[in-house]
């Protein structure tokens, strides 16, 4: 279903939200993407893929575009390029497929120390490998930032494209995930770092 639910208000604090006025009116698009983890929304711009919702039905959804619709100044446009091909390379990783996105990603939802954080980690962890969060803090120069790293992991706006999965904790636990634990181990799964679950 594209740009045809009714946004409503948001209920509750926003995680990891836009602000409202935040930009000047700009193109975006959505769509819901059913995946084996569950639905996604997934936004785009002119620029490239902007955001990625785990969960996304009712009460989700309609408080993600509220939040997208006052980031971008506007409601949703048409269909723009990027969508589809978002939509085309998750639809492809999720069928065991696809292990690099080449979808080019818009970072307007981030900024600072987590964008520079999610970078390093888009370009630097692929698809099958893990790293801890101390690991990471350590790539962008942040040695004492491994808690920062954390946060920034889960204000991620791009997850799954943005392999927020794969960053686990140095205990051999798999650490947290604002998508929810199950939601991390089936990626993990999929990608062949953990067993796939019985049932």
């Amino acid at each position: 279903m594209t740009n045809s639910e009714q946004a409503a208000r948001p209920e509750g604090p926003p995680h990891a939200a836009p602000e409202a006025g935040a930009a000047a009116r700009r193109d975006w698009a959505w769509t819901r993407l059913e995946t084996p983890i569950g639905p996604l929304l997934l936004a785009a711009t002119r620029q490239g893929l902007v955001r990625v919702v785990f969960h996304a039905e009712g009460r989700t959804a309609r408080r993600e575009l509220t939040r997208l619709e006052q980031f971008f100044g506007g409601a949703p446009t048409a269909a723009l390029p990027h969508l589809t091909t978002a939509t085309a390379e998750l639809t492809a990783y999720f069928a065991g497929e696809l292990r690099s996105f080449t979808v080019p990603l818009d970072w307007s939802l981030s900024a600072g120390f987590a964008a520079r954080v999610l970078q390093a980690l888009a370009a630097g962890v692929p698809y099958g490998d893990v790293v801890g969060y101390q690991d990471l803090a350590d790539r962008v120069g942040e040695p004492g930032a491994a808690r920062a790293v954390g946060a920034a992991m889960g204000a991620n706006p791009l997850p799954v494209v943005v392999p927020c999965h794969r960053v686990v904790a140095s205990d051999g636990g798999i650490g947290g995930f604002g998508g929810g634990l199950e939601t991390k181990r089936l990626l993990l799964a999929l990608e062949g770092v953990l067993p796939a679950p019985l049932f």
